[in-house]
């Protein structure tokens, strides 16, 4: 398991691009036939990224989470992201088309990814908040997902929103997860950029090419820094830091958030004239 120990808002104007990768971003999240976890600080959150092949892949616990199994105190929310696979829970199989998703209650002991076609593995993007209760193991397909149309083509931020793991859909405890999908001529993921200081957001930018990137913005308003982030690499946004980034071509990304507040429309927008 790799660690991001996060920084402060005090603390952050001084940091150079490396020491804020190395406080807010992930490694590249998918290698052929491997697990790749990362736990950050950010609300305790867990990143995890997997891509079995022949073999399947069991989400194993660690020393760090003081628990006999990975679920024993966490929620876990999975989307693919890759070609056909199938998630096990105890003993029940979910099979996952790209972009299903399936939330994982707390108490669930065996988790087991696996791929359908080695040669067109499955991409399994994970994220884990610890949980209060227990609740329910829900399969979520792309077709079930709230769908809501959001921007324009004049502001360049038309865009599809899939709510997957959110209230009416999952009971969860604290995780709320989907996936955006910009439009053609499209590069804003969120406009005006906004702030929701009661939970915070992890992004992974997807569905564009290596050699394009997205811009993220983090920061307080009147000290915005921006990283240039590849695809299949998340980023954890702290509560004090605003919400947004701008692309070199349109992309996918899933959004997740955890904290006090499920409502997806519980965000303070700011006027990108207030940017500086």
């Amino acid at each position: 398991m790799n660690f991001l120990f996060s920084t402060n808002k005090r603390s952050y104007p001084s940091m150079t691009n490396h020491e804020l990768r190395e406080a807010f971003l992930t490694e590249p999240l998918f290698t052929p036939g491997a697990l790749s976890l990362t736990y950050t600080d950010v609300d305790r959150a867990v990143i995890g990224g997997a891509m079995p092949l022949s073999e399947s892949i069991e989400i194993p616990t660690h020393k760090e989470l003081a628990a006999d199994y990975f679920c024993e105190r966490r929620e876990l929310g999975i989307i693919n992201i890759g070609g056909k696979g199938a998630v096990e829970v105890d003993g029940e199989t979910y099979d996952m088309a790209m972009k299903d998703s399936l939330y994982v209650s707390r108490g669930s002991k065996n988790v087991v990814l696996s791929s359908v076609d080695a040669n067109s593995p499955a991409k399994f993007y994970m994220i884990s908040y610890p949980a209060h209760r227990i609740t329910k193991t829900v399969y979520v397909p792309k077709s079930d997902a709230k769908k809501i149309e959001l921007g324009s083509q004049e502001t360049s931020n038309e865009r599809t929103i899939f709510q997957s793991i959110r209230p009416g859909i999952v009971d969860s405890c604290q995780l709320v997860m989907g996936i955006t999908e910009l439009k053609s001529g499209s590069v804003w993921n969120t406009k005006p950029p906004h702030t929701h200081f009661r939970r915070t957001e992890i992004y992974m930018y997807f569905e564009l090419e290596q050699s394009e990137r997205v811009f993220h913005m983090l920061g307080e308003p009147k000290e915005v820094k921006t990283l240039p982030l590849a695809p299949e690499v998340a980023i954890a946004s702290p509560s004090w830091s605003i919400h947004s980034g701008v692309g070199t071509t349109n992309y996918s990304f899933i959004w997740a958030m955890g904290g006090e507040n499920q409502e997806f429309d519980d965000m303070d927008h700011i006027e990108i004239s207030a940017l500086s």
